[in-house]
Protein backbone atom coordinates (compact mmCIF):
# COMPACT_ATOMS: atom_id res chain seq x y z
CA UNK A 1 0.00 0.00 0.00
CA UNK A 2 3.00 2.30 -0.26
CA UNK A 3 3.55 2.59 3.50
CA UNK A 4 6.83 4.21 4.54
CA UNK A 5 8.42 4.77 7.93
CA UNK A 6 8.45 8.30 9.38
CA UNK A 7 10.57 8.48 12.53
CA UNK A 8 9.58 11.12 15.06
CA UNK A 9 12.10 13.39 16.75
CA UNK A 10 12.41 13.97 20.48
CA UNK A 11 9.73 16.09 22.16
CA UNK A 12 7.75 16.41 18.91
CA UNK A 13 4.93 13.82 19.11
CA UNK A 14 2.90 15.09 16.14
CA UNK A 15 4.34 12.37 13.89
CA UNK A 16 2.83 9.64 16.09
CA UNK A 17 -0.52 11.36 16.57
CA UNK A 18 -2.55 8.74 14.68
CA UNK A 19 -1.44 5.94 17.00
CA UNK A 20 -2.09 8.07 20.09
CA UNK A 21 -5.60 8.86 18.82
CA UNK A 22 -6.32 5.17 18.21
CA UNK A 23 -5.20 4.35 21.74
CA UNK A 24 -7.64 6.93 23.12
CA UNK A 25 -10.52 5.11 21.43
CA UNK A 26 -9.48 1.78 22.94
CA UNK A 27 -9.14 3.36 26.38
CA UNK A 28 -12.64 4.82 26.10
CA UNK A 29 -14.09 1.40 25.20
CA UNK A 30 -12.38 -0.32 28.14
CA UNK A 31 -13.42 2.47 30.51
CA UNK A 32 -17.09 1.87 29.65
CA UNK A 33 -17.09 -1.91 30.15
CA UNK A 34 -14.55 -2.60 32.88
CA UNK A 35 -15.69 -3.54 36.39
CA UNK A 36 -15.59 -1.28 39.42
CA UNK A 37 -12.39 -2.99 40.55
CA UNK A 38 -10.89 -2.56 37.04
CA UNK A 39 -9.48 -6.08 37.17
CA UNK A 40 -10.90 -7.43 33.89
CA UNK A 41 -9.53 -4.89 31.42
CA UNK A 42 -7.18 -7.43 29.83
CA UNK A 43 -10.15 -9.68 29.01
CA UNK A 44 -11.78 -6.79 27.12
CA UNK A 45 -8.84 -6.21 24.78
CA UNK A 46 -9.89 -8.82 22.14
CA UNK A 47 -13.41 -7.35 22.01
CA UNK A 48 -12.02 -3.82 21.83
CA UNK A 49 -9.78 -4.86 18.95
CA UNK A 50 -12.73 -6.54 17.20
CA UNK A 51 -14.87 -3.41 17.54
CA UNK A 52 -12.04 -1.12 16.45
CA UNK A 53 -11.32 -3.14 13.32
CA UNK A 54 -15.01 -3.11 12.38
CA UNK A 55 -15.35 0.69 12.38
CA UNK A 56 -15.24 2.48 9.02
CA UNK A 57 -12.32 4.91 8.92
CA UNK A 58 -13.30 8.43 7.91
CA UNK A 59 -10.13 8.92 5.87
CA UNK A 60 -10.00 5.61 3.99
CA UNK A 61 -13.76 4.99 3.73
CA UNK A 62 -13.24 1.35 4.75
CA UNK A 63 -12.84 -0.58 7.97
CA UNK A 64 -9.57 -2.42 8.67
CA UNK A 65 -11.40 -5.74 8.21
CA UNK A 66 -12.72 -4.82 4.76
CA UNK A 67 -9.36 -3.37 3.71
CA UNK A 68 -7.55 -6.62 4.52
CA UNK A 69 -10.15 -9.35 3.94
CA UNK A 70 -12.53 -7.56 1.49
CA UNK A 71 -15.55 -8.55 3.62
CA UNK A 72 -16.89 -7.74 7.06
CA UNK A 73 -16.70 -10.44 9.76
CA UNK A 74 -19.80 -12.38 10.68
CA UNK A 75 -22.21 -10.56 12.95
CA UNK A 76 -22.84 -11.73 16.50
CA UNK A 77 -24.90 -13.80 17.12
CA UNK A 78 -24.01 -15.84 14.04
CA UNK A 79 -26.57 -15.96 11.27
CA UNK A 80 -25.94 -18.88 8.94
CA UNK A 81 -27.11 -18.21 5.40
CA UNK A 82 -26.40 -20.00 2.17
CA UNK A 83 -23.80 -18.10 0.18
CA UNK A 84 -21.36 -19.01 -2.52
CA UNK A 85 -17.60 -18.76 -1.96
CA UNK A 86 -16.16 -16.24 -4.48
CA UNK A 87 -13.43 -17.37 -6.81
CA UNK A 88 -9.85 -16.46 -5.94
CA UNK A 89 -9.45 -14.17 -8.95
CA UNK A 90 -12.61 -12.27 -8.05
CA UNK A 91 -11.40 -11.98 -4.47
CA UNK A 92 -8.04 -10.53 -5.54
CA UNK A 93 -9.74 -8.12 -7.93
CA UNK A 94 -12.00 -6.82 -5.20
CA UNK A 95 -9.05 -6.54 -2.82
CA UNK A 96 -7.01 -4.50 -5.31
CA UNK A 97 -9.98 -2.23 -5.99
CA UNK A 98 -10.47 -1.58 -2.27
CA UNK A 99 -6.79 -0.81 -1.84
CA UNK A 100 -6.94 1.62 -4.76
CA UNK A 101 -9.91 3.40 -3.19
CA UNK A 102 -8.17 3.52 0.19
CA UNK A 103 -5.01 4.98 -1.36
CA UNK A 104 -6.96 7.66 -3.22
CA UNK A 105 -9.03 8.56 -0.16
CA UNK A 106 -5.96 8.78 2.06
CA UNK A 107 -4.04 10.93 -0.43
CA UNK A 108 -7.01 13.26 -0.81
CA UNK A 109 -7.53 13.60 2.95
CA UNK A 110 -3.82 14.06 3.62
CA UNK A 111 -3.73 16.88 1.08
CA UNK A 112 -6.72 18.57 2.73
CA UNK A 113 -5.26 18.20 6.22
CA UNK A 114 -1.88 19.50 5.06
CA UNK A 115 -3.46 22.52 3.40
CA UNK A 116 -5.35 23.40 6.59
CA UNK A 117 -2.33 22.87 8.82
CA UNK A 118 0.01 24.88 6.59
CA UNK A 119 -2.14 27.96 7.08
CA UNK A 120 -0.74 28.24 10.61
CA UNK A 121 2.83 27.14 9.86
CA UNK A 122 5.99 28.88 8.76
CA UNK A 123 8.77 27.50 6.63
CA UNK A 124 11.20 25.59 8.85
CA UNK A 125 14.63 27.25 9.07
CA UNK A 126 17.45 25.40 7.38
CA UNK A 127 20.77 24.84 9.16
CA UNK A 128 24.12 23.49 8.06
CA UNK A 129 26.51 21.21 9.91
CA UNK A 130 28.75 23.42 12.03
CA UNK A 131 26.14 26.12 12.66
CA UNK A 132 25.56 27.12 16.27
CA UNK A 133 22.00 27.29 17.60
CA UNK A 134 20.20 27.96 20.85
CA UNK A 135 18.27 25.08 22.45
CA UNK A 136 14.88 25.63 24.05
CA UNK A 137 14.66 24.74 27.74
CA UNK A 138 11.05 23.60 27.35
CA UNK A 139 12.10 19.97 27.86
CA UNK A 140 15.40 20.50 29.69
CA UNK A 141 15.40 20.06 33.46
CA UNK A 142 17.44 22.93 34.84
CA UNK A 143 18.54 23.09 38.46
CA UNK A 144 16.69 26.32 39.23
CA UNK A 145 14.01 27.08 41.85
CA UNK A 146 11.42 28.12 39.25
CA UNK A 147 11.32 27.50 35.51
CA UNK A 148 9.27 30.69 35.03
CA UNK A 149 12.37 32.78 35.68
CA UNK A 150 14.81 30.37 34.03
CA UNK A 151 16.37 31.18 30.65
CA UNK A 152 14.19 30.21 27.71
CA UNK A 153 17.16 29.02 25.64
CA UNK A 154 20.59 27.62 26.51
CA UNK A 155 23.75 27.19 24.48
CA UNK A 156 24.72 27.90 21.80
CA UNK A 157 25.50 24.36 20.65
CA UNK A 158 27.03 23.19 17.40
CA UNK A 159 25.05 21.15 14.86
CA UNK A 160 26.88 17.91 14.12
CA UNK A 161 24.38 16.14 11.86
CA UNK A 162 21.28 16.86 9.76
CA UNK A 163 18.85 14.00 10.34
CA UNK A 164 16.13 15.33 8.01
CA UNK A 165 14.88 18.79 6.93
CA UNK A 166 13.27 19.40 10.35
CA UNK A 167 15.51 17.50 12.80
CA UNK A 168 19.15 18.10 13.75
CA UNK A 169 21.67 16.49 16.10
CA UNK A 170 23.55 18.81 18.48
CA UNK A 171 26.87 18.47 20.26
CA UNK A 172 25.55 18.58 23.82
CA UNK A 173 27.74 18.57 26.93
CA UNK A 174 27.98 15.22 28.65
CA UNK A 175 26.12 16.29 31.78
CA UNK A 176 22.93 16.92 29.75
CA UNK A 177 21.84 13.29 29.72
CA UNK A 178 19.25 13.51 26.95
CA UNK A 179 18.78 12.56 23.33
CA UNK A 180 20.69 15.01 21.14
CA UNK A 181 18.27 15.10 18.16
CA UNK A 182 15.76 17.97 18.24
CA UNK A 183 13.00 19.34 16.04
CA UNK A 184 13.57 22.77 14.53
CA UNK A 185 10.74 24.16 16.66
CA UNK A 186 13.07 23.75 19.68
CA UNK A 187 16.03 25.49 18.02
CA UNK A 188 16.81 29.14 17.39
CA UNK A 189 19.66 30.36 15.17
CA UNK A 190 22.58 32.22 16.69
CA UNK A 191 22.37 35.67 15.10
CA UNK A 192 25.62 37.62 15.20
CA UNK A 193 26.53 41.15 14.25
CA UNK A 194 29.48 43.39 14.99
CA UNK A 195 28.21 43.94 18.53
CA UNK A 196 27.71 40.24 19.31
CA UNK A 197 30.24 38.58 21.57
CA UNK A 198 30.11 34.88 22.32
CA UNK A 199 32.24 34.38 25.43
CA UNK A 200 33.58 30.81 25.71
CA UNK A 201 33.54 29.12 29.14
CA UNK A 202 36.61 30.00 31.20
CA UNK A 203 39.39 27.41 31.45
CA UNK A 204 40.35 25.91 34.81
CA UNK A 205 42.56 27.92 37.16
CA UNK A 206 45.95 26.53 38.07
CA UNK A 207 46.49 26.58 41.84
CA UNK A 208 49.66 24.95 43.14
CA UNK A 209 49.93 23.01 39.90
CA UNK A 210 46.34 21.77 40.10
CA UNK A 211 43.36 22.56 37.86
CA UNK A 212 40.42 24.02 39.77
CA UNK A 213 37.20 25.72 38.74
CA UNK A 214 35.83 28.87 40.30
CA UNK A 215 32.61 28.72 42.30
CA UNK A 216 30.24 31.66 42.08
CA UNK A 217 27.92 30.54 44.88
CA UNK A 218 26.40 27.57 46.66
CA UNK A 219 22.69 27.21 45.82
CA UNK A 220 21.42 24.19 47.76
CA UNK A 221 22.42 21.15 49.79
CA UNK A 222 21.14 17.61 50.09
CA UNK A 223 21.92 14.19 51.54
CA UNK A 224 22.58 11.57 48.87
CA UNK A 225 23.04 8.06 50.28
CA UNK A 226 24.07 9.56 53.58
CA UNK A 227 26.68 11.90 52.03
CA UNK A 228 26.31 15.68 52.04
CA UNK A 229 26.33 17.38 48.62
CA UNK A 230 26.12 21.00 47.48
CA UNK A 231 24.58 22.41 44.31
CA UNK A 232 27.31 24.63 42.84
CA UNK A 233 26.94 27.54 40.40
CA UNK A 234 30.15 27.97 38.39
CA UNK A 235 31.72 31.26 37.29
CA UNK A 236 31.35 31.67 33.52
CA UNK A 237 28.78 28.87 33.11
CA UNK A 238 25.00 28.93 32.82
CA UNK A 239 22.31 27.28 34.96
CA UNK A 240 22.37 24.18 32.76
CA UNK A 241 25.94 23.51 34.00
CA UNK A 242 25.14 23.54 37.72
CA UNK A 243 26.12 20.30 39.40
CA UNK A 244 25.96 18.52 42.74
CA UNK A 245 29.40 18.24 44.35
CA UNK A 246 30.29 16.24 47.48
CA UNK A 247 30.95 18.47 50.47
CA UNK A 248 34.41 16.99 50.93
CA UNK A 249 35.38 18.22 47.45
CA UNK A 250 34.55 21.89 48.10
CA UNK A 251 37.16 24.20 49.57
CA UNK A 252 34.95 27.31 49.33
CA UNK A 253 34.31 27.48 53.06
CA UNK A 254 33.20 31.12 53.02
CA UNK A 255 30.51 30.45 50.41
CA UNK A 256 29.33 27.36 52.29
CA UNK A 257 29.03 29.35 55.52
CA UNK A 258 27.12 32.09 53.70
CA UNK A 259 24.70 29.52 52.28
CA UNK A 260 23.96 27.93 55.66
CA UNK A 261 23.57 31.37 57.25
CA UNK A 262 20.81 32.12 54.71
CA UNK A 263 19.32 28.60 54.78
CA UNK A 264 19.77 27.17 58.29
CA UNK A 265 17.15 24.47 57.67
CA UNK A 266 19.05 22.84 54.80
CA UNK A 267 21.16 19.70 55.37
CA UNK A 268 24.69 20.31 56.66
CA UNK A 269 24.78 22.79 59.50
CA UNK A 270 28.47 23.51 59.13
CA UNK A 271 30.97 23.54 56.27
CA UNK A 272 32.70 20.30 55.48
CA UNK A 273 36.33 20.00 56.48
CA UNK A 274 38.88 20.72 53.78
CA UNK A 275 40.37 17.48 52.44
CA UNK A 276 43.99 16.77 53.24
CA UNK A 277 45.03 15.76 49.75
CA UNK A 278 44.70 18.14 46.80
CA UNK A 279 44.73 16.05 43.62
CA UNK A 280 44.50 17.40 40.09
CA UNK A 281 40.94 18.27 39.13
CA UNK A 282 39.50 17.77 35.71
CA UNK A 283 36.23 19.08 34.40
CA UNK A 284 34.26 17.76 31.49
CA UNK A 285 32.72 19.92 28.81
CA UNK A 286 29.96 22.14 30.13
CA UNK A 287 31.13 22.49 33.74
CA UNK A 288 30.75 19.13 35.44
CA UNK A 289 33.47 17.90 37.76
CA UNK A 290 35.10 14.53 37.22
CA UNK A 291 36.36 13.14 40.50
CA UNK A 292 39.79 11.62 40.79
CA UNK A 293 40.17 7.88 41.05
CA UNK A 294 41.87 7.81 44.44
CA UNK A 295 41.00 11.03 46.25
CA UNK A 296 38.48 13.87 46.07
CA UNK A 297 38.68 16.96 43.87
CA UNK A 298 39.18 20.43 45.32
CA UNK A 299 37.02 23.29 44.06
CA UNK A 300 38.11 26.91 44.16
CA UNK A 301 36.04 29.55 45.94
CA UNK A 302 34.73 32.53 44.00
CA UNK A 303 36.89 35.01 45.86
CA UNK A 304 39.90 32.67 45.73
CA UNK A 305 40.62 33.67 49.32
CA UNK A 306 41.11 30.08 50.42
CA UNK A 307 43.45 29.40 47.52
CA UNK A 308 45.53 32.46 48.36
CA UNK A 309 45.94 31.23 51.91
Amino acid sequence: MGVRLAFSSAYHPQTNGAAERANQGLEQYIRCFTTQQQDNWSELLPWAEYARNNVVNETTGHSPFSAIYVFFPLALPLQFTEQAIPALDDHLTQLQEIWRQIRENMERNVAVQKRKADRHRLQAPSYNVGDRVWLSTRNVKLRVPSMKMAPRFIGPYKIICRINPVAYALALPKHLRMHNVFHTSLLKPLLCNRYTRVVPPPPPIQVDGESEYEVRRVLDSRLCRGALQYLVDWVGYGPEDRSWIPASDISASRLVRAFHASHPDRPGGRPAARPVGRPVASRGEGGTVTLGASSPTCVLEGSMSDAAR
